[in-house]
């Protein structure tokens, strides 16, 4: 039977996940809700489901299994926590847009009232739930990339000063931290999903002159160094269309190993896997070589439309759920989310501190299902 899915928030984000649902055999879009009441009744004269104009009314009306929350707010985020707290409260499964919340201390509120409650919460970090990302985990589990190296990432948002306008939206104007807060969980999230934890942070913070010049707050190029709780070392840049990104577009990552390497290109579009090259082609600084590779090995799956990400993820939750699987094995959980935000804060603290080296918040430790664990 299908789960029972009531939407909050029905902005361009809500009806991309509303759409989701109307192919979704795993779960059924019964309600939908926004404090405005002409998207709520739009919405649901548009889908055939039950309109609401608060979480409470819909809780109190709905038998819902999960509560999909894609409202926005301040940064993104900051009208977050109260539905999804709410919807907790009420015993429900809960699905959150990115960030979990614009701010740190709400984010590891909700990740405590999952546990406390013993439902599931989960993120929206759906950059990875993607064909190119599964194979190039199928790489790492099958021992091709070896002992991890490096991770190398760039995402953000390709454009330049010919094209700039100043946001003078209320929910992101004078607000300088708004596009790490916001953004920068996406990157975070892929970076940990393939090379783990990350133990220390250095980051370098700007924003260009055109900016400046119309007193544009916003921080909008940020270069960090991070290192794993692996010894591996990753870097990852990201500028929201304060230049043109060159090769590998607006999104590439690239993870090496001692074994061999794999880049992703336009997150859902292509991965590249080359193996360490044998004696013939390695490098060679005696012989001025820089060396070359064997292959490379490449997956293409044509598919350039990034929403087509949405569906993959939301569809990853609903069969999580279905499956029962534990708490701590949900992908994209809200832990998995708060250690983006955790990373994100870093990133401000060293920004503040000059670039000083920082070491994030701890997460909050993995408890394990007794029941699940003695099997």
């Amino acid at each position: 039977m299908a789960l029972k899915v009531g939407l909050v928030g029905l902005g361009g984000i809500g009806m991309t996940h509303a759409e989701a649902y109307t192919k979704e055999e795993l779960g059924d879009m019964v309600a939908v809700c926004d404090v405005v009441k002409e998207k709520a009744d739009k919405t649901a004269e548009k889908y055939g489901v039950n309109a609401y104009y608060s979480v409470a009314d819909m809780l109190r009306n709905e038998d819902l299994d999960i509560v999909d929350v894609t409202t926005g707010g301040f940064e993104n985020g900051s009208w977050h926590y109260e539905p999804a707290m709410e919807a907790m409260e009420a015993g429900k499964a809960v699905l959150v847009e990115k960030p979990l919340s614009n701010d740190v201390g709400e984010a590891r509120e909700m990740v405590k009232k999952a546990r406390e409650k013993k439902v599931y919460l989960g993120c929206n970090l759906n950059h990875y739930f993607t064909p190119p990302a599964e194979k190039a985990m199928e790489y790492m589990k099958n021992g091709n990339i070896g002992e991890l190296v490096y991770c190398l990432h760039k995402m953000g948002f390709s454009a330049g000063e010919p094209t700039y306008n100043p946001n003078n939206n209320f929910r992101w104007k004078d607000f300088p931290y708004a596009h790490l807060k916001a953004f920068l969980s996406h990157p975070f999230s892929v970076m940990r999903y393939f090379c783990g934890d990350v133990t220390h942070v250095q980051a370098f913070v700007n924003r260009p002159g055109f900016r400046r010049r119309v007193n544009d707050v916003m921080l909008s190029t940020v270069s960090i160094h991070v290192r794993f709780a692996n010894d591996c070392v990753g870097y990852l840049l990201s500028q929201r269309g304060d230049a043109h990104y060159g090769l590998g577009g607006w999104w590439s990552l690239e993870v090496a190993g001692t074994q061999g390497t794999f880049c992703i290109e336009n997150c859902i579009e292509k991965v590249t896997f080359w193996p360490a090259p044998g004696s013939g082609k390695a490098g060679s600084p005696e012989k001025m070589s820089g060396g070359g590779s064997e292959g490379p090995e490449v997956m293409n799956t044509g598919i350039t439309d990034f929403s087509a990400t949405f569906p993959r993820r939301i569809h990853a939750f609903l069969e999580d759920i279905t499956n029962g699987v534990p708490q701590d094995d949900l992908r994209a959980s809200g832990r998995d989310a708060l250690a983006a935000l955790e990373y994100t804060w870093a990133v401000m603290e060293s920004y503040e501190l000059g670039g000083a080296l920082v070491r994030p918040h701890a997460l909050p430790p993995l408890h394990g299902d007794p029941s699940y664990l003695q099997r």
